[in-house]
């Protein structure tokens, strides 16, 4: 069973945020998973012990976007939140248009390097 501080943030401010879903295990103690954009699991946070402040303060700090209203509109910048840029699309890391690395572009052309 649930604690009443977990039961409240699962009934009153889950819906409020984007991209977060609430799945009920029975028996399970409440956890939070994170997934990548492929649905892969990256992280379990045990939620037990944690008061509804508590978890609405984690939620906020990985990024997850909370709304006025469950029906609030969710500005387009947010609309991935909380999903952070992919290490291998950094502007110094993106491929170029012919598919090679800068580095490699430049080493072409600056031999002496």
């Amino acid at each position: 069973p649930l604690c009443p501080q977990v039961k409240a943030f699962v009934t009153q401010d889950i819906p409020l945020y984007h991209n977060l879903e609430m799945k009920h295990l029975p028996g399970a103690d409440p956890e939070l998973v994170l997934l990548s954009h492929r649905y892969e699991e990256l992280e379990r946070i045990p939620l037990s012990d944690m008061t509804r402040e508590e978890i609405n303060q984690l939620v906020q700090e990985l990024g997850f976007y909370r709304k006025e209203t469950p029906d609030a509109p969710v500005p387009k910048e947010f609309q991935f939140a909380p999903a952070r840029p992919l290490p291998t699309l950094l502007p110094h890391q993106a491929p170029s248009a012919d598919g090679e690395t800068p580095s490699k572009r430049d080493e072409r052309k600056h031999p002496e390097l």
